[in-house]
């Protein structure tokens, strides 16, 4: 994760001759976050960047294809690593796996509350794919933790469907009080090589055996279905604390 001094310690790095030389993807990305971070979406141009970073902005196609390719590279990197950190103390049961889960995506969610809209609402890797669990490395490990204590494929789905709904709907009423844009910047440009994902029938699930197998049930459209249960414990929790 990009600190506060992540920009300074980069254009230090390139000061004099040859700093265009000294640019790199990573650096870039990261510059982007703290620039978020500190001046929100709207302010992420890539002249701006450039000027940040002590460069043309033209210098900064070279690593990057343009503002959705570093958008879609800002996430990437925030939900890096996300399975490796989380608490392995917690993860020996399905129910302390979602506890660990979802504490670290909330992480996510309060230090960088300027970019976790992104995550919660731009293109996840297939349209039947639900944010902020976006990736098919991510969703592919969720199935197979689940699949190992005993679940079957639909409690599986079940669960994944609820939790996801769970977390953005919580994260992102608390990403929008700290401050966050949660309405579109502007209209999505593919400017030539961002990895979004238009068609997932060209997806190769080679290396995401439980995704493969449970991809239609990930594909049934349950909207009406998953509202009216939310709906319904709500209720009940709410007339349960009022009982009381």
């Amino acid at each position: 994760m990009a600190g506060a001094d992540t920009v300074s310690t980069i254009q230090d790095s390139m000061d004099g001759a040859g700093a265009g030389e000294r640019l790199s993807r990573d650096g870039i990305v990261q510059a982007a976050i703290t620039m978020i971070d500190h001046e929100g979406l709207q302010g992420l141009t890539m002249r701006a960047l450039g000027q940040r970073l002590g460069v043309e902005a033209m210098a900064l196609y070279r690593y990057v294809t343009g503002r959705e390719d570093l958008l879609e590279a800002v996430i990437a990197e925030l939900l890096s690593g996300l399975r490796e950190d989380l608490d392995d103390g917690l993860t020996d049961s399905w129910q302390g796996y979602l506890q660990a889960l979802a504490h670290r995506v909330r992480r996510i969610a309060v230090e960088h509350p300027g970019i976790f809209p992104l995550v919660a609402t731009r293109h996840p890797a297939a349209p039947w794919l639900r944010p902020p669990l976006r990736s098919l490395e991510l969703v592919e490990d969720f199935l197979d933790t689940l699949a190992g204590h005993s679940l079957s494929d639909e409690q599986i789905v079940g669960i994944y469907r609820a939790f996801t709904s769970f977390l953005l709907g919580n994260l992102l009423l608390e990403a929008a009080q700290r401050g966050a844009e949660t309405s579109p910047v502007e209209e999505p440009l593919d400017e030539g090589g961002a990895q979004i994902a238009n068609d997932d029938g060209q997806l190769d699930l080679t290396a995401q055996p439980a995704i493969r197998r449970c991809r239609a049930l990930l594909s049934e459209d349950r909207s009406a279905e998953e509202f009216e249960i939310a709906l319904e414990t709500l209720l009940d929790r709410l007339e349960l604390d009022l009982s009381q």
